[in-house]
């Protein structure tokens, strides 16, 4: 077990304080406060680019038992993580082991978190905090390992996006057929799943005008903070929605899909992460188990006349997907890549690439 000879905080906005002790860098930093209640997939969880600018909570008792990965590429992308880094601003649990056994396991959750520079505490009350922000709603907070004065500040009034999207095109090459990959934040499995099914890759910047370039179809990735902030990805797939290239937007970039069509978002009371939501997909009697991290979603009954509703969840009705009555354009709101979570859905790449001509 780590040595408990660092003690910290997190103090959350309405003025309540988690003591505990430092397992990462000793930084204070700001940020909003969320919780996961996935078991596993915390290398996964912490380079996903969606939690950019959050404090993650996660509910599991016990991390940090099977240690982290080697760094290792293949095809450009990292092997085992989601993104080049640790995404979150800083890290919360409960028990945290010192003793780690993995057969890819090359260094422990502590030194990876000192390593670059992402404080960690545990032997928090994981329990009562993620209570508190079920009943009080997503909070600001701050991890206070050192006497600096920090402001509580909220990330969502930036264009999380731009800060997490690459600056210039980068192209994978495999198949006959192109997708363009708009990187408001993606993970690096989206890449992967595409590349699988033998299609070539042209993954473009958040602001980049895709509209013309020639492609197969597009994909709109998942990523951080409120879609509304991306002004230049809405206008330039409202332009992409004029003519009949496939479109699939995951996530992020369904909300992305959804304002572009004309609908309208709004943020969730506590948003959905985990590897569990349950999905109805409308019309049917099938409930899809996903993996989710979100904190807004599309209001359902501002879709124009040509969309309907897809999915939704089936723990709160909120949206999970939207489509076309007419023309090949999807949006999920889960993570059909999975990684970490269960990859039930990956289908819906499949049933996008049929589109595909």
């Amino acid at each position: 077990m780590t040595s408990r000879n660092h003690t910290a905080r997190l103090v959350l906005e309405d003025g309540s304080v988690y003591r505990g002790y430092s397992f990462g860098s000793k930084k204070s930093v700001a940020g909003e406060v969320v919780f996961n209640t996935g078991m596993v997939g915390y290398p996964e969880s912490l380079t996903d680019p969606s939690y950019h600018g959050q404090i993650l909570v996660l509910t599991y008792p016990l991390i940090g038992n099977y240690g982290v990965p080697g760094e290792k590429k293949e095809n450009g992308l990292m092997k085992f993580f989601e993104s080049e880094k640790i995404q979150v601003q800083g890290l919360i649990i409960s028990t945290y082991s010192d003793a780690y056994s993995h057969w890819n396991a090359k260094k422990s959750l502590s030194g990876w978190l000192k390593k670059q520079r992402i404080p960690g505490l545990y032997d928090i009350d994981t329990r009562s905090l993620t209570k508190k922000i079920r009943t009080k709603g997503t909070m600001l907070g701050k991890i206070m390992c050192t006497k600096q004065q920090l402001r509580f500040e909220d990330p969502n009034k930036r264009n999380l996006v731009a800060e997490v999207s690459i600056r210039k095109p980068i192209f994978y090459e495999r198949g006959k057929k192109k997708i363009i990959l708009v990187d408001c934040g993606v993970k690096h499995n989206i890449i992967r799943s595409l590349l699988d099914r033998n299609i070539s890759v042209m993954r473009v910047p958040w602001d980049y005008d895709f509209t013309k370039e020639r492609a197969n179809g597009i994909v709109l990735s998942n990523g951080p903070g409120d879609p509304k902030q991306c002004k230049t990805t809405i206008e330039n797939t409202r332009k992409a929605l004029s003519k009949t290239v496939p479109i699939l937007g995951i996530c992020l970039g369904s909300q992305i899909l959804g304002l572009a069509a004309g609908a309208n978002t709004y943020k969730l009371k506590f948003g959905h992460r985990s590897h569990n939501q349950p999905c109805i997909e409308v019309g049917t009697r099938r409930c899809h188990i996903t993996p989710q991290n979100h904190g807004y979603a599309i209001k359902s009954n501002t879709l124009p006349v040509d969309w309907r509703e897809w999915f939704y969840n089936n723990n709160d009705g909120t949206n999970e997907g939207i489509i076309h009555v007419s023309k090949p354009f999807f949006g999920a709101q889960f993570h059909p890549e999975a990684s970490p979570g269960p990859d039930d859905t990956a289908f819906l790449f499949d049933l996008f690439l049929r589109a595909v001509r």
